[in-house]
């Protein structure tokens, strides 16, 4: 049994590359091997959103606060809000982030394939984030 103690490991800002606006990340747990699963809890300020990325083994977020928008490449944007849970399957082209006057929370778990639980790609512009 390992318990791992709130506030353990400290909070960093999104990267640019990887994120849109004021995005904070507070790691909370990386699976031992032969595990595979990590979890972060992710911090949107209004109109903050992650670039487009794809997962390996897919992404499950957890809203736990506020309002914020999600999409898959070729769908069309949805909202979501605290207690609403997304899932988004191994390789689907997707994004996620705060709605434009709200903040947003969300827990994030994946799995690392070959190491790698994330692909990342080209930012989401303002006219996709705003669905035109």
């Amino acid at each position: 049994m390992k318990v791992i103690r709130g506030g353990s490991a400290p909070s960093f800002a999104g990267p640019e590359d990887w994120f849109t606006g004021t995005v904070r990340v507070d790691p909370l747990f990386q699976a031992e091997e032969p595990g595979r699963t990590g979890g972060s809890h992710v911090t949107f300020e209004p109109g903050a959103r992650t670039a487009w990325h794809t997962h390996p083994a897919g992404q499950t977020i957890i809203i736990t606060f506020g309002r914020g928008r999600v999409q898959r490449e070729g769908g069309e944007i949805e909202e979501v809000t605290q207690g609403d849970v997304v899932w988004f399957p191994a390789g689907e082209k997707h994004w996620h982030g705060a709605s434009p006057e709200t903040a947003m929370s969300h827990i994030a778990v994946q799995e690392s394939i070959d190491g790698s639980p994330v692909t990342w790609m080209e930012k989401v512009s303002d006219k996709d984030y705003e669905g035109k």
